[in-house]
């Protein structure tokens, strides 16, 4: 039994949920600053605690961090000094230099830390995984990501959304982190990025709006668009192999789900992509996939659990992006350890 703090309610009661599906989590504590929280959480069982500190010096054996951005890599520290393991929201850090100090405490504690990226856990990306390993989709040749969102004024009510100091980030580090995620699992790392932001739609520091080209290391092209001005919440993809399409429907928070088309180029094959599609086993969907790996890699069982270098590329294709916004030319990565937004991008 792997015992759990949570650290927030917010996001943190959508974790919690998942927990409470799987054997192998116990989650023993539950800490929130927000009085009327913690009674509904006590209400229903749990212990709770307003402070941060209780769950360090409790017998959680990890931590799961759902608090604001800015407090994500600061807390994730405190956390593997105390001798936990770590979940941590999206993102990871901010800044490159905190994801090193970050994998600096991890291996010293000797630790591990897994980067929320439940959006991995669908029954799509099972599918595409087994077509991938039946050799049924050759190399990535393109993809087109949307991230059409709708965020207004009760959105960012919030007092930290919207604000450097707060959420450190706009559209790019909050809303279409997952997207670009899936982008380097589905089809491979990145080695160029061209970006143009905007703050178009609220009236807030960070950007809300943007329009992105990815080359990948193979050669292949891929774009991605955002913004949080949409009518109505919407993810799209689309991901073209030599051999195969994939393309998506628009659940905008579980992408992998929904009725996805997997068409073959050569129509011959398709039955053969029927097949595999049909036989594929699923996993557990979101949040609970995620948390299901995650405790496979714990028990050091065979996983495919999110890893600290996940977290640690996704880190840094956002620092790129806002380099590349902010510079007007294209970056390549990897970024190497001098890079002028390696301590943070914020203006």
């Amino acid at each position: 039994m792997i015992r759990v703090a949570i650290l927030g309610g917010g996001i943190g009661s959508q974790h919690l949920d998942a927990y409470q599906t799987l054997s192998e989590f116990d989650v023993s504590l539950i800490v929130d600053q927000d009085a009327n929280r913690r009674q509904q959480f006590e209400s229903k069982g749990f212990s709770a605690a307003p402070d941060i500190e209780a769950a360090l010096v409790s017998d959680a054996d990890l931590i799961d961090i759902c608090l604001p951005p800015h407090m994500h890599a600061p807390v994730a520290l405190q956390a593997l000094r105390a001798g936990k393991h770590v979940i941590c929201e999206k993102p990871l850090a901010t800044s490159l230099a905190q994801v090193a100090a970050m994998k600096e405490a991890a291996q010293t504690a000797k630790k591990q830390i897994f980067p929320v990226f439940q959006y991995r856990f669908g029954p799509a990306f099972d599918h595409l995984s087994a077509l991938r390993a039946a050799g049924l989709t050759g190399a990535p040749i393109t993809a087109s990501l949307e991230t059409h969102w709708n965020r207004g004024a009760d959105y960012y009510a919030v007092p930290w959304r919207g604000t450097w100091a707060g959420e450190q980030g706009g559209a790019v580090l909050g809303h279409a982190i997952h997207a670009h995620d899936l982008l380097v699992h589905l089809m491979g790392p990145i080695a160029q990025v061209t970006a143009q932001l905007g703050t178009l739609v609220n009236p807030i520091e960070t950007d809300d709006t943007g329009a992105i080209i990815f080359v990948l290391e193979n050669g292949a092209l891929a774009t991605s668009s955002i913004t949080l001005g949409s009518s109505t919440d919407e993810t799209r993809m689309r991901m073209v192999y030599r051999d195969l399409t994939a393309t998506s429907a628009s659940n905008p928070y579980a992408p992998g789900d929904g009725k996805w088309e997997f068409h073959a180029r050569n129509a011959a094959q398709q039955n053969a992509v029927d097949t595999v599609i049909k036989n594929t086993p699923m996993r557990p969907n979101g949040f609970a996939g995620f948390l299901t790996e995650a405790a496979n890699a714990l028990q050091d069982r065979p996983n495919q659990a999110v890893t600290l270098t996940d977290g640690m590329a996704s880190i840094e294709l956002v620092t790129a992006i806002y380099a590349s916004h902010r510079s007007g030319q294209s970056v390549s990565l990897p970024l190497t350890a001098d890079h002028p937004m390696h301590e943070g991008w914020l203006p």
